[in-house]
């Protein structure tokens, strides 16, 4: 059913309701209106024939039987339109319209009251007098015929006034309420055409002037925009899924496919020469290494790509820069490893992704920065300035020569001698670009091996709108400045 049919059918019943009790009040003010009008009548007629009255009771108690006829024309004539009863002590003279004699009177009372004599109804107001050696009650009449016309005719009235209320309310309310939804009906129209499954229309900024009607086209816009933003959040999932599976397989097939020629060398040759066999089997432990490593970083990539901001919150980077470390220091006993951390530095990150951004940067040290009698040393620096705060890892290593220096954070670049997998510097460029920070390689300040500079913002910010370092090639800003829009 239509609002606008709604609002017609709601009128169309609550008006007459509305009639009907103004009705009811109505009569019962002019009901009150019509007695008073009527009491104060009977009460000036009382105070009128009220002298002739005490006369004729004279009249009647001193036995003068034609002064009292006089007296009692006298006093139904100066009675008007209203009846007359004069109750003495031993007679009564009653004259013009009042109740018949089975009509009991009350004792006593206060003011006008309403008698009833069959179907009509009487106003009847009483007052006591005295007249010499005597005293009566004299009572007037008056039938409120008049009145009971007049409340029928209201009440009849008031009837029709609710019939005609009901059809003609209903009609003016479906008019006016189908005009004020006309901005609704409109809104439905642009909506209808709407499917953010086929097309990319999406709703515009027009504005009706009706605040509920903007309100809600505000909210569809929202709807639409979150669907959007879901949508493409899945998409980049099934990318990354893709990717994955699709990296993965690339990878690991040559790892694989030597794994199973060593399988096979040890089945087909159950008598192989232990030395022989010793290598065969280092080979393999070498390669399930390989492996393990490549589906950790793989893994880690696709954390990062699908991370969501909610995950963001302030991190103490010092404290995470010395659990690197300590881990750093368990796994390698014999290096040389330094960390010189400034207290109470945060940023607004992912804990996870810092942690693992200094570990990969460690890890890449360790690996490659030994010096040439095999000697580990690392430096790691965390310090603050106004509105950035900057990591540093030096080493003793060979070093990075300038022209490799913007490939080293791509995707699967290892060295000649590297056993690694290829994305452990990919994740640091990552988690870099994922903070709204950047990642360089320079000459440390000795000018023997290398440093890695990681810069990041310390108010943090939103995600970069583009994250595809498992789907593509990392494309990080190599520059000392924050990119805007991820790498």
């Amino acid at each position: 059913m239509r609002l606008s049919t709604r609002t017609g059918i709601a009128v169309g019943c609550t008006v007459p309701l509305l009639v009907l009790a103004s009705g009811w009040l109505l009569l019962q003010l002019v009901a009150r209106d019509l007695h008073r009008a009527e009491d104060q009548h009977l009460r000036r007629r009382a105070v009128a024939v009220a002298p002739d009255a005490r006369a004729l009771l004279r009249a009647s108690q001193h036995d003068r039987p034609k002064a009292a006829d006089i007296r009692e024309r006298q006093l139904f004539s100066a009675a008007l339109d209203v009846g007359i009863r004069v109750v003495g002590p031993d007679t009564v003279f009653n004259g013009g319209p009042q109740p018949g004699p089975s009509v009991k009177l009350p004792a006593r009372t206060a003011g006008p009251v309403t008698l009833h004599d069959g179907p009509r109804s009487w106003r009847a107001l009483a007052r006591p007098f005295r007249a010499t050696n005597a005293s009566g009650t004299l009572w007037v009449f008056a039938p409120d015929t008049a009145d009971r016309t007049q409340i029928r005719l209201v009440r009849r009235r008031v009837l029709l006034t609710a019939l005609l209320a009901a059809p003609l309310s209903g009609l003016l309310a479906w008019g006016l309420a189908g005009t004020a939804s006309a901005p609704l009906r409109r809104l439905t129209r642009r909506t209808a055409g709407l499917d953010p499954r086929t097309s990319s229309a999406r709703l515009d900024q027009r504005r009706t002037g009706v605040t509920e009607v903007d309100e809600l086209a505000a909210t569809l816009r929202t709807v639409l925009a979150r669907y959007d933003e879901q949508a493409a959040r899945t998409a980049e999932a099934l990318d990354t899924a893709r990717s994955f599976s699709s990296a993965a397989s690339h990878e690991l097939r040559t790892p694989l496919m030597s794994m199973g020629t060593n399988l096979d060398i040890l089945a087909e040759h159950p008598d192989l020469p232990g030395p022989d066999r010793a290598e065969v089997l280092a080979d393999l432990r070498h390669e399930h290494a390989r492996l393990l490593g490549l589906l950790v970083m793989l893994r880690e990539l696709g954390r990062g790509d699908l991370v969501e901001a909610e995950a963001f919150r302030d991190v103490e980077l010092s404290d995470v820069a010395d659990a690197a470390v300590a881990e750093a220091r368990r796994r390698a006993p014999d290096a040389d490893i330094a960390l010189d951390a400034a207290p109470g530095l945060t940023v607004h990150g992912w804990e996870p992704g810092l942690r693992l951004l200094l570990d990969n940067l460690l890890g890449n040290a360790l690996a490659h920065g030994r010096d040439g009698r095999g000697a580990g040393w690392v430096r790691v620096g965390v310090t603050g300035g106004a509105d950035q705060v900057l990591i540093t890892v030096d080493d003793r290593g060979a070093g990075v020569p300038p022209e490799a220096r913007g490939r080293v954070f791509e995707r699967f670049q290892r060295g000649a001698d590297s056993a690694g997998s290829g994305l452990g510097l990919t994740l640091v460029a990552q988690q870099a670009a994922l903070h709204r920070g950047s990642v360089t390689v320079t000459d440390p300040p000795g000018g023997v091996g290398a440093r890695f500079e990681v810069r990041l913002p310390s108010g943090g910010g939103g995600l970069p709108g583009r994250r595809d370092w498992l789907i593509g090639t990392a494309r990080a800003n190599r520059s000392q400045d924050f990119p805007k829009d991820g790498p």
